[in-house]
């Protein structure tokens, strides 16, 4: 069976219930190493080698690693308002046009990996306050059928570091980059 090169860890599978403590846990812890993991995937690459696809049609590893503090911070915002407002109906963004812009295509990876940090510093810190009632807490966005919950959210970003950061390190395996 071959892997698919969009999931190397497969695709997301939004929970069928609340989280239980543990799982939230691990979900935080995840998503608080995400930053050290894809420093690790990146180490060592040279600038050919960050502009490479991670699959045929897919992404640079450079447009890969500006997406994913791109994307957190979207997430971060999002579970501020759901934490401060009833039921927010969030914006979405087009990843993939922002995945063409200026500071994406061309830019040195050093400045998003330093905002990876410290936004996944800041995140940590808010969601290691969080109570039962807050995770329940619930944001609308625009193209889904039902509101995701901030337990959702949290298993869903715990997922996308892991998805991405394997986007890369799989690249490196395909290609042989040590």
């Amino acid at each position: 069976m071959e892997t698919d090169l969009r999931f190397p860890v497969g695709k997301f599978q939004r929970p069928a219930a609340s989280l239980t403590d543990a799982q939230r846990s691990q979900h935080i812890e995840a998503i608080a190493a995400t930053p050290v993991r894809m420093n690790e995937a990146v180490e060592g690459l040279m600038p050919a080698q960050l502009d490479t696809r991670y699959r045929p049609e897919g992404w640079t590893v450079r447009q890969v690693v500006h997406h994913v503090p791109d994307s957190h911070m979207n997430s971060y915002v999002r579970f501020k308002l759901a934490l401060t407002e009833d039921l927010p109906l969030i914006k979405p963004y087009d990843e993939a046009k922002w995945a063409e812009l200026g500071d994406v295509r061309t830019a040195p990876i050093e400045p998003s990996l330093a905002l990876l940090e410290n936004l996944h510093q800041r995140w940590v810190l808010l969601l290691r306050t969080l109570g039962p009632a807050e995770w329940s807490r619930k944001f609308r966005h625009p193209e889904w059928d039902k509101p995701m919950s901030l337990d959702d959210a949290l298993a869903l970003y715990a997922w996308h570091g892991k998805h991405h950061v394997a986007h890369i390190t799989s690249l490196r395996e395909r290609e042989g980059w040590r």
